[in-house]
Order: C-alpha cells, then structure tokens, then sequence
C-alpha cells in the first residue's frame, strides 16, 4: 500500500478535481505540510432536512485535507463566511474534528491575522459566477498571506479561470513558479 492510498476513496467521476488534489496532497506530503489552510470550506449537499452528504462537483477539499491532515498528525483551518457552510462543514469531516478548526470569517481578514507560518493555503473562497470579484478576492488573500508562507509552502488555486488570474500573477511576480496545473486549478511554490 502506498502512503496516500486512503484518499483513493475520493476518486468518484464527478470528483473532476481528484487529480489535482492528489498530486497536490502527494507533494506536500514528500515536503512534511502539516499546516493548512483553506479559504472556503466544503459545503456538501443537504439531503432532507438533517443530514449531508458528499458533493463531487464541490471537489470536497475539507474531507480530504482532513483525512490527509489526520495521516500527517497536523491541523486544519478551515475559514468560511457562512456559518451555514461551516456547519455543513463540521457535519461532513466529524470523525476528524481533533484535526480541524473551523472559523467563521471574511478569509482576508483571518489570513491578515493570522500569527503562524503556513505550509499548505488552498485559495477557494467565493463562488466565481462574479470573477471580477472573486479575483480580486483572491488576489487581496495572497497578498495578506504571503508573509505567512515560508519557502518550502505550496498554494493551490482553485476556479483558476474564473478567480485566480489576478492572484497567479501576483505569485509569479513574487517569485513562485507553477508546479502543476489542470483544467480547474493551479499549484505553486517557490
């Protein structure tokens, strides 16, 4: 069995973004990333009134970050805006609770305040059916967290056509360079 097997749970059809989550989790696994953080959280589908359920399409970032993060003895923080997302969030990932840490939040304004180094920031806040805003979401994220990544981080871009043309700019001019790129997101480091 190989060290990441366990996500293979995750590779579903509709999962469009498996690939790229698992190059991405594999890599930061061979640099010991223990410290994520992502800016919007998995939101899963309600089914009737009470329980949730996976949502493929949505890539399912927080389950699988979680389950990497549990393998790897480290820590999640997981920022949304909506509470309702959070709580959607918490249901779906309750077997890994010690791992994560949820925080209702305007993502620009946590990661400004944020007092740690970060190994691992997935940028997947707001919905991209306003890209103009979404963008410069984006890009206002990088540029609060940048001083929070050290040399050997990564930073993975989600909707990278509808929300990460500004903040890939930004980051190839700081010096990083994409390490893997699909149809729906973008890796990088420096």
């Amino acid at each position: 069995m190989q060290p990441l097997d366990f996500l293979n749970k995750y590779n579903n059809l509709k999962n469009i973004r498996f690939n790229s989550f698992f190059k991405s989790l594999s890599i930061a696994d061979s640099r010991n990333l223990k410290t994520f953080v992502e800016t919007g959280t998995a939101r899963g589908k309600k089914k009737f009134y009470f329980f949730n359920k996976f949502n493929w399409k949505d890539g399912m970032s927080t389950i699988m970050f979680a389950e990497y993060i549990k393998y790897k003895g480290g820590q999640l923080y997981s920022v949304d805006l909506s509470e309702d997302n959070i709580n959607s969030a918490i249901k779906l990932t309750k077997e890994f609770n010690n791992y994560i840490k949820f925080i209702v939040s305007d993502s620009v304004h946590y990661l400004k305040n944020v007092k740690f180094k970060i190994d691992f920031l997935y940028l997947d806040s707001l919905d991209g059916h306003d890209s103009k805003a979404a963008s410069l979401h984006q890009l206002n994220e990088i540029q609060c967290a940048i001083d929070k990544l050290h040399d050997n981080s990564i930073i993975l871009v989600d909707d990278k056509s509808t929300k990460g043309n500004l903040s890939i700019d930004f980051m190839l001019k700081e010096k990083f360079k994409i390490i893997n790129e699909t149809k729906e997101q973008v890796l990088l480091s420096r």
